[in-house]
């Protein structure tokens, strides 16, 4: 059987890289790895997710597993209740991804599983045969109700009065949690991107297309933009200005460092973060340790440094003290509370972390092992130590390379992009 796990579960196109039978299939191996654990599941809002999600569940269900369906919510939801309950949970959603796109992931006791087990699942995969149902099946609306609670908890202490907010929930999971959470506290919400039709999730707005929701921005303190599943947060000023994962982390990092909930005084980042950050940071006594790209990999990278914090430029930020993982909800929250507690305008505080030139393309290509090519690294050994950092990367969920390129200078940043874009294209081609 082919690799099926990604960095962030399974992934691919509904119908073709991911089917029913495949969901099926997982579900079995599943049940059988774990005999009569207990599943939660819940999915996002793509017109597919309904299906898959009866796959998965008739195969644990043949296998003895005990099931839980919570409906639609984000994935960092998902993350905390397992936590909380200590059990396992599956989410059906590709994240930022199109709706003709569709994923599944699975957790255990608040974390993603490790590359071991997702290879062990695979392998029973290939053998793993259906019978006579025998599990226990619930729907279960309350399951919600445990994170909002939780989420409230933690940040019981905000006033969120007199603070305008605009939500773009991307037409996607959020829209069962953030609007009410942020009322709770006080603020005043107008929400953006909040009726899904099945097909909508992530078209034109969301995290992903902050241009949608600057539009709208007139007369608000703060834009707030999550993914499909709502694990990803983007903000946006009163300004319009975008203050994406970096600056958002930057000035958190701070913050947390004065409140001594900054461990080790180090954040774990992405070989993607800008250098700016890494400046910021260096100058303010913090360290910047970089992983692989992949939520999960920052994660193993707090998780061995002993570090707190730490996320995404892309917006996936882990507040190890609040959450297992990326959550969209807690990474506005602790924005807006460092809003309420410096009196500072977004604005002002997304100023406070500069941005270096830097340019991301996407080249689709129909191999990805060509990011291996001789020439191609070639090329790159030229520039490692030059006045650029560049990246280039397969992508874990897409047949794309992602090439960035970043340095002082506009032009130079951004001819450089190109050429390296053109020599793959031309070596996929070969």
């Amino acid at each position: 059987m082919r690799n099926l796990f990604g960095t962030d579960g399974v992934r691919g196109i509904y119908g073709e890289d991911l089917t029913d039978e495949l969901a099926y299939k997982l579900g079995l191996a599943l049940g059988e790895l774990y005999e009569s654990a207990q599943f939660i599941i819940a999915c996002d809002t793509r017109e597919s997710s309904e299906p898959i999600q009866k796959a998965i569940v008739k195969g644990l269900l043949e296998k003895g597993a005990k099931v839980r369906i919570a409906g639609i919510l984000p994935t960092p939801a998902v993350a905390m209740i397992t936590k909380l309950l200590d059990c396992f949970g599956i989410v059906i959603s590709a994240s930022h991804n199109p709706y003709q796109y569709n994923g599944i992931k699975i957790f255990r006791s608040g974390f993603k599983l490790p590359d071991s087990e997702e290879e062990m699942i695979e392998s029973i995969m290939e053998n793993v045969s259906g019978g006579v149902q025998r599990g226990f099946l619930e729907i279960d609306p309350q399951l919600r109700e445990i994170y909002l609670r939780t989420v409230l908890k933690l940040f019981s202490e905000i006033n969120l009065s007199g603070i305008k907010i605009a939500i773009d929930l991307a037409n996607g999971a959020a829209i069962t949690t953030v609007p009410e959470v942020l009322n709770a506290l006080g603020a005043s919400v107008v929400c953006f991107s909040n009726t899904p039709n099945g097909r909508n999730i992530n078209e034109n707005c969301g995290s992903q297309h902050p241009e949608f929701l600057a539009r709208h921005i007139a007369g608000f303190d703060l834009g707030v933009l999550h993914d499909g599943d709502a694990d990803r947060c983007v903000l946006l000023s009163e300004k319009g200005e975008e203050i994406h994962g970096d600056k958002i982390m930057g000035v958190i990092a701070t913050r947390l460092r004065e409140e001594n909930r900054l461990r080790k005084d180090t954040i774990v980042a992405t070989i993607m973060s800008n250098k700016g950050l890494e400046d910021y940071l260096q100058n303010r006594g913090i360290k910047l340790l970089r992983v692989k790209v992949g939520d999960k990999y920052v994660l193993e990278g707090m998780l061995k440094a002993g570090a707190s914090f730490g996320g995404e430029r892309s917006g996936h930020i882990i507040f190890l003290d609040r959450s297992t993982t990326g959550d969209g909800l807690i990474t506005a929250l602790e924005f807006l509370r460092l809003m309420v507690t410096t009196n500072k305008s977004s604005s002002e505080l997304g100023a406070e972390v500069q941005d270096y030139p830097q340019i991301l393309l996407n080249v689709p290509v129909q191999d990805k092992s060509v990011v291996e090519h001789p020439l191609l690294k070639m090329e790159l050994e030229k520039h490692m130590k030059g006045p650029f950092r560049v990246v280039v990367r397969p992508s874990g969920t897409e047949k794309l390379i992602r090439v960035m390129v970043e340095g002082k200078e506009e032009v130079r940043v951004k001819q450089l992009a190109e050429e390296l874009c053109a020599l793959i294209r031309d070596l996929d081609r070969r």
